[in-house]
């Protein structure tokens, strides 16, 4: 099998006095979309900002193509070709759709033609160019962090919760975007609770339990199976259809 693109291996993640992470273990395959699923306050969050270097790690290892990045700071970590979408979306609301995705594109001017590519994804954002973020809806919103976060080829998009609070309609103009993320082979750990949305997406899953990965497979062996829905989460995702 090839190496993943990004290893945890044993990593345990403090957030003040209160130890989130006991051990996680989980791997990202390359060009892949990995849903990391579990009940509120598995760990989950937890999960995607340790990667990002915004938790202590006292114990583990998170490599990512195979160096050893525990411990580097933030901005080191983004540059390194990582992206992170926020569960609350991390935009700067005072200024405008255009200046988000500027602060965004580190390297320099946005690429023309990846910009046009985006608002394939987003038309919205290009309706509203000149509109400060903080005058879009919940899901243009939404739609703009996950710009920012493509707007420059990134090698793995952490995303947290993208559906939370949104309407139907944008959940499914959501779901497009991530499947023409999926046929251009990005690798992507999304956290959702949406569970529909989640078996939609995923050709792999991890679920978490009290701050562990207690289960990883494929997505559509765990969509075939009620027994093991119910065990991992308490329900069965086809009552979520």
């Amino acid at each position: 099998m090839a190496e993943p693109l990004m290893k945890l291996s044993g990593v345990h993640a403090d957030i003040g006095q209160y130890h989130i992470l006991h051990g996680v273990d989980l791997e990202l395959p390359r060009g892949e979309l990995t849903v990391l699923l579990g009940r509120n306050g598995a760990g989950k969050s937890t999960t995607l900002r340790t990667i990002m270097g915004l938790t202590d790690v006292p114990r583990g290892r998170v490599e990512f193509k195979g160096e050893d990045i525990t411990g580097w700071p933030t901005p080191r970590i983004a540059r390194s070709g990582i992206a992170f979408v926020p569960e609350d979306m991390g935009i700067f609301q005072l200024l405008s759709v255009r200046e988000n995705l500027d602060l965004a594109a580190a390297s320099g001017p946005i690429d023309k033609e990846r910009l046009e590519w985006v608002f394939g994804l987003f038309p919205a954002l290009k309706k509203f160019w000149q509109t400060d973020a903080g005058n879009l809806s919940g899901g243009q919103k939404q739609m703009l962090a996950i710009a920012r976060a493509i707007i420059e080829p990134r090698e793995l998009l952490l995303v947290d919760e993208p559906t939370k609070g949104l309407a139907p309609s944008i959940i499914n103009d959501l779901r497009d975007a991530f499947r023409e993320l999926k046929d251009q082979e990005a690798t992507i750990l999304l956290v959702e609770q949406n569970f529909n949305f989640a078996r939609a997406l995923g050709q792999t899953v991890a679920v978490m339990d009290d701050g562990r990965v207690v289960h990883a497979g494929s997505m559509a062996a765990l969509a075939e199976d009620d027994a093991l829905q119910q065990d991992l989460l308490g329900l069965s995702l086809g009552a979520h259809q």
